[in-house]
């Protein structure tokens, strides 16, 4: 049985992720660009976004909602609510949160050898592979799109 112990992710202490054992720590700019990253992947935003709309995008990751927003982006999610809380295994903040401890453990691994990061050339993409394996890719589960509910800035 492997019973090494895990590294946590810290690239600074301005915010903090943590589940079960694992804590992960962000700077600022980290954390933003991976909250953003988060809504581009999931459909929710289509572009970078402007700094006044980050700042939103960060407010909802962190406090689950906006209550004052600087931004049209924080009015719009305050304007979808009802669409984009839903339960809350399902909500928009869920997967936010989801996917930018997903990205911060997947990096570690890295760091740690126990994964590396491989380019296709055909469908000009990166994945994740398990070097022990002879390179296998690993899988990810899929998430969910909040197309229906995108911000589009003006």
């Amino acid at each position: 049985m492997d019973t090494a112990r895990r590294g946590n992710y810290n690239s600074g202490e301005d915010f903090v992720l943590e589940y079960g054992e694992l804590r992960f720590t962000f700077n600022e700019a980290d954390f933003g660009e991976r909250c953003e990253q988060a809504a581009l992947r999931l459909g929710f935003i289509g572009d970078r976004l402007a700094e006044p709309e980050l700042e939103d995008l960060v407010n909802l990751a962190v406090n689950g909602e906006i209550l004052d927003p600087a931004s049209a982006l924080g009015d719009h999610v305050n304007d979808c609510w009802p669409q984009i809380i839903g339960p809350a295994e399902r909500s928009l903040v869920h997967w936010l949160r989801r996917l930018v401890f997903r990205g911060a453990w997947l990096d570690q691994r890295v760091h740690e050898g126990e994964l590396d990061v491989a380019f296709d050339e055909q469908t000009s993409s990166f994945s994740y592979v398990q070097p022990d394996r002879g390179g296998e890719p690993i899988e990810l589960s899929p998430e969910p799109s909040w197309g229906r509910v995108a911000y589009r800035s003006v």
